[in-house]
């Protein structure tokens, strides 16, 4: 039996459509928690070299790097969810 034997597609589109919209939601809010913390935005973040600055130390290094995912994630999955939105059921 396959899935699409279970589930409809389009039913599948909108359990994507909810999954991406929850993942944007933790990683604007790990942006949001990295900005308040360092008082500026991740570009800021590294354009001061942060990272060097703060000696190298191992929370600030797991924060950027922590800070890069979420970021990245956030436009890869906004891609996503906008491809997918397009997509007639």
């Amino acid at each position: 039996m396959k899935l699409t034997e279970l589930i409809t597609e389009k039913e599948l589109k909108e359990m994507a459509l909810n999954e991406y919209r929850r993942r944007i939601v933790l990683y604007r809010l790990i942006d949001e928690k990295m900005k308040k913390k360092y008082g500026m935005s991740f570009e800021e973040f590294e354009k001061k070299n942060i990272v060097k600055e703060k000696g190298f130390s191992w929370d600030v290094e797991k924060d950027a790097m922590e800070w890069e995912h979420a970021l990245e994630s956030l436009r890869t999955l906004t891609e996503k969810l906008r491809k997918i939105e397009k997509i007639d059921d």
